[in-house]
């Protein structure tokens, strides 16, 4: 039986799904800013047991970082799950259809960085993801504007939001989306996973 985090009827619920091979401070700060931008009461972290994305290889074991993100996500108002997991989740639609009951009784969204929203076409149903759910867009080093001339901000271009009105995004009827600007980290997963591997490699 799935295992939810507790919530209640009405709750406005942030979904920041992604890999966090490594979770980094950078994650913790788009959280936050989607948190108070949203007007979000929670944020569920969706720990996925593999983007099939990315390389297998380059991906640490799955309850290693569960628990790396948990020590770095430790605040009040994060909630760091194996939903994915539980599922056997390959791709977010399927995290979404395992959601549905919950959809329907809370007000959920989903954030994500403009790189990956940028590339969001080449997921699995990703038309069906906009319909199921709105989308917080949040703003990543080198991607803002490639994400906002990306496939899926043209094809969905008429359902976004003014930033102005990003506290309302997650009473929306989907599709609907929302582009937001904030302080940009120097932080990657890519670099920190390149300079341990640096740093073990000169050992």
């Amino acid at each position: 039986m799935l295992k939810l985090p507790p919530f209640g009827r009405g709750q406005r619920i942030g979904l920041f799904g992604g890999s966090f091979n490594p979770a980094h401070q950078g994650h913790v700060e788009v959280a936050l800013f989607a948190l108070k931008c949203l007007q979000l009461d929670t944020v569920w972290w969706l720990v996925s047991p593999q983007n099939p994305l990315k390389d297998p290889s380059e991906t640490d074991e799955y309850e290693k970082r569960l628990a790396a993100t948990k020590q770095i996500a430790a605040h009040p108002r994060f909630v760091v799950t194996d939903l994915e997991k539980q599922i056997a989740s390959r791709n977010t639609v399927q995290t979404l259809n395992s959601l549905s009951t919950a959809l329907k009784s809370a007000h959920f969204v989903w954030i994500m960085g403009a790189d990956s929203f940028r590339d969001l076409h080449r997921w699995r149903n990703w038309t069906k993801i906009a319909r199921l759910v709105p989308i917080a867009v949040l703003a990543r080093p080198g991607y803002a504007m490639r994400g906002l001339g990306g496939h899926t901000a043209i094809r969905f271009a008429k359902y976004r939001l003014p930033n102005e009105r990003a506290g309302q995004l997650a009473t929306c009827m989907p599709p609907a989306w929302v582009f937001i600007s904030m302080p940009l980290r120097k932080e990657s997963s890519t670099a920190i996973r390149q300079t341990r591997k640096a740093v073990s490699h000169s050992r």
